[in-house]
C-alpha cells in the first residue's frame, strides 16, 4: 500500500507539472544562460559504488558540454558524507519523503540525468525507483533533457514497471549492458547502448595504500586478498506506515529500520541464510590461507556491509576491515588497487579495481556482476550467493584465479579499454541528445576521436589503452 501511495503520488506531480507546460507556465532554457542540470542519484550513504559513479558522470558530462556553459547540482543525503566529493558541483539534500523536493528541484533546473545504476529495477526498494522515474517524468513533462545515464534494468514490480513505461518513453536511458537494453525496449523506451561511469575514476596514489596497509599489518611482500562481502538478504527495502507506527511507540523492528519509513527484510530465514554466506565465506578463506601465503583483508564499500565484514573477520583473527565509513571513495579505492586477488559481491568492488588489473571473482545477488563477468569472458569465476555449495565452489574459485591469473588480468585489461570505448561513446549519444532538445546550445565543432569525449584520463589508464587498444583511434563523426 505505501508503495501504491508513493507511486500515485509521484504520477500525479507527473501530470500537474505535464498540464502546466501545456499552458503556458513552464520556463524554457535560454541560449543567454548556462543549461543547468540535475544529477538525481543515490549519494550521501557512503555507497562507494554510487558515489565513484556520479563522480565520473560529472567529470565526463562536464568535459563533453564545455565547464563553461553548465551548472550542475548532486542529490546527497548527507552532506556529510559527501564533503570533499564532485568538485564544482552544488550539493542540494535529498530528504527522505523525496516527491516535493523532486517537484520543486527539477523546475529549477533545464533537465535531468539519472545516476543510479540499479535505476529500474525493484531488487533493493521500489522507492529508490519510484524516485530515478519520477526524476525523468518530471522533466519530460516539461520538456527538459531527461537521459538515464549507465542504468541497469532487472525485474521491476507491475505498478513500477507501468509507472515506468508511462514516465520514462519521452526519456532517453543509456543502459549499462544489453540485458537493460532490450527490457526497457520492450517498454517503449528510447534506449542505447553504454556501460558503467567508474572506469575513468583515480583514487588516491599507490602511496596512500602502501601506507595504510603497512600500518593494518602487511609486509609489503605478501601478496593481498580482498574479499567484498555484503549482506544479501535484506533487500528490498521497502516504505511501511505501520512499521513504523510500531517501532514509534513499541520499539518492534529496530534492528530492520534503515531510515525513517523504509524498513530492510528480517526474520529468522533472513538470518539463516546470512549465516550460510558468512560461513562460507569465513570457512573457506581460513581453507585457502592454509594453501596459499596471502594477507586477507575485508571492505566494505558501502556501509551496510560493515557487519558482513566484521562477522567474517571475527573468525579469521587479525584480518584489518577497511569500511566506507571510514575512508573515503579515493581512500578505499586506493586500498583495493594495492590487492592482488578479490573475490567481491560487490559490482563497484570489482569495476573500481580492474584498471589496476585485480584477479576478480564475483558472488552475487543478482544480475550485475554477471553481466559483467559473461562480458570479461570469465563465467567460471562466477558463483551466486544462494548457491547451497557455495563453500566448495568458492574454494575452487579462488584457487583458479591464482592459477588463471596472468589470463584473467590479460581479459581485465581489455575489457577496461573496451568500456573507456563505450563510456566515450556515450558522450557523443549525450552531447546529441543536448542538441536535439536545445539547438541554441554550443557543442564542440570539427573532427573529434574517441579520447576527446572522455574526462582526462590517469597515466595507469593511458598505459592500459597503449598495451591493450589495436584499433583506430576514432569514435565521433565531425561536426
Amino acid at each position: 500500500m505505501t508503495d501504491f501511495l508513493l507511486v500515485a503520488w509521484v504520477s500525479a506531480l507527473s501530470e500537474m507539472r505535464r498540464l502546466g507546460w501545456m499552458l503556458g507556465l513552464g520556463k524554457p532554457w535560454s541560449a543567454r544562460e548556462k543549461l543547468k542540470l540535475l544529477f538525481a542519484g543515490y549519494n550521501g550513504t557512503r555507497n562507494t559504488g554510487s558515489d565513484v559513479r556520479v563522480q565520473e558522470m560529472l567529470r565526463q558530462v562536464r568535459h563533453v558540454l564545455g565547464a563553461d556553459n553548465v551548472d550542475f547540482s548532486v542529490m546527497t543525503q548527507d552532506f556529510e558524507r559527501t564533503k570533499g566529493y564532485f568538485e564544482g558541483t552544488r550539493q542540494v539534500h535529498l530528504p527522505d519523503v523525496f516527491p516535493p523536493f523532486l517537484f520543486r528541484e527539477v523546475r529549477q533546473n533545464h533537465g535531468v540525468i539519472a545516476c543510479e545504476g540499479s535505476m529500474f529495477k525493484s531488487k533493493f526498494a521500489n522507492a529508490l525507483t519510484t524516485m530515478m522515474i519520477g526524476s525523468l517524468g518530471l522533466a519530460s513533462a516539461e520538456n527538459k533533457l531527461s537521459v538515464g545515464y549507465g542504468a541497469e534494468a532487472g525485474h521491476m514490480d507491475g505498478l513500477v514497471e507501468s509507472m515506468c513505461e508511462r514516465y520514462v518513453k519521452d526519456s532517453l536511458v543509456i543502459t549499462r549492458n544489453v540485458e537493460s537494453q532490450q527490457l526497457l525496449s520492450s517498454l517503449g523506451i528510447s534506449t542505447e547502448l553504454g556501460t558503467d561511469t567508474a572506469w575513468t575514476f583515480e583514487p588516491h596514489p599507490p602511496e596512500y595504500a602502501r601506507k595504510a596497509l603497512r600500518e593494518a599489518g602487511w609486509d609489503e611482500k605478501t601478496p593481498i586478498m580482498v574479499l567484498c562481502p555484503i549482506h544479501p538478504y535484506v533487500w528490498p527495502v521497502k516504505a511501511s506506515i505501520a512499521k513504523y507506527v510500531a517501532r514509534a511507540t513499541t520499539g518492534a523492528y529496530k534492528d530492520s529500520q534503515y531510515r525513517t519509513v523504509y524498513f530492510f527484510q528480517s526474520g529468522a530465514d533472513v538470518e539463516r541464510k546470512y549465516g550460510q554466506y558468512i560461513s562460507a565465506f569465513a570457512k573457506t578463506t581460513q581453507a585457502f590461507l592454509q594453501r596459499h601465503r596471502v594477507f586477507p583483508i575485508l571492505v566494505a564499500m558501502e556501509r551496510l556491509d560493515a557487519d558482513a565484514c566484521r562477522k567474517i573477520a571475527a573468525r579469521i583473527p587479525g584480518t584489518p576491515v577497511f569500511t566506507s565509513d571510514d575512508y573515503d571513495m579515493f581512500q578505499l579505492v586506493s586500498i583495493l588497487r594495492a590487492c592482488s586477488y578479490m573475490v567481491s559481491s560487490r559490482y563497484h568492488g570489482i569495476v573500481t579495481c580492474m584498471p589496476s588489473l585485480v584477479a576478480s571473482a564475483g558472488v552475487t545477488m543478482d544480475e550485475r556482476i554477471r553481466n559483467l563477468m559473461r562480458e570479461r569472458g570469465h563465467q567460471h569465476l562466477l558463483l551466486t550467493v544462494d548457491d547451497p555449495e557455495l563453500q566448495p565452489k568458492l574454494l575452487h574459485v579462488m584457487e583458479t584465479l591464482i592459477k588463471e591469473a596472468e589470463g584473467v588480468r590479460e581479459g581485465i585489461g581489455q575489457t577496461v579499454v573496451r568500456n573507456l570505448k563505450v563510456m566515450a561513446r556515450m558522450g557523443t549519444f549525450l552531447e546529441d541528445v543536448v542538441q536535439r532538445r536545445y539547438p541554441d546550445f554550443p557543442i564542440r565543432r570539427g573532427v573529434l576521436s574517441w579520447e576527446d569525449y572522455l574526462p582526462p584520463l590517469s597515466e595507469n589508464l593511458l598505459q592500459l589503452m597503449e598495451r591493450h587498444d589495436s584499433s583506430p583511434a576514432t569514435l565521433a563523426a565531425a561536426h
